[in-house]
C-alpha cells in the first residue's frame, strides 16, 4: 500500500466516522494565536494582561517549566499570586498545548568542535 492509498484509507475511515475534518485541527483565536481549548481563555485573560500571547505561543515546556517561569515573573517581574485553580487551570492548558517539543532543538555539539574560549582559566583539551 503506498502512502497515497493509506491517507486515502485513512480519511475515507473518518468520513465513515462522522467526523469532520476540521475537528481534527487545533482551531486558535485568531486574536491571540492560542489554542482554543479548557483553559484557553484564563491564560488569555491573565497572561496578555502584561505581554503578548507570542511570548507563549513561540515556546514550549513541561509543567514544571511552565510553574518555574510562573514563579520568576511573581518573584521579578510583579506577577499576582493567583488562586490554586487558577494557577492548575494555566499550567494545565500550557503543558497540554505548549508542552515540550521533540526534536525542535539540535543536539549539542560535539566538545571536540567547540571553539576554545578565551575566557576559560582551565586548560581546555580537545
Amino acid at each position: 500500500m503506498t502512502l497515497a492509498h493509506a491517507i486515502g484509507a485513512s480519511l475515507l475511515g473518518l468520513g465513515l466516522l462522522g467526523l469532520p475534518l476540521s475537528a481534527l485541527a487545533q482551531q486558535t483565536d485568531p486574536d491571540t494565536g492560542l489554542v482554543m481549548a479548557e483553559g484557553w481563555q484564563t491564560v488569555r485573560n491573565n497572561c496578555t494582561a502584561c505581554h503578548s500571547a507570542n511570548l507563549v505561543t513561540q515556546n514550549s515546556g513541561s509543567r514544571n517549566h511552565w510553574e518555574k517561569l510562573i514563579r520568576w515573573m511573581q518573584d521579578t517581574q510583579g506577577l499576582w499570586q493567583f488562586q490554586p485553580e487558577t494557577e492548575a487551570t494555566i499550567l494545565d492548558y500550557l503543558a497540554k498545548h505548549y508542552g515540550p517539543k521533540e526534536g525542535a532543538r539540535r543536539p549539542p555539539l560535539p566538545r571536540h568542535l567547540m571553539p576554545d574560549n578565551p575566557y576559560s582559566t582551565i586548560a581546555e583539551s580537545g
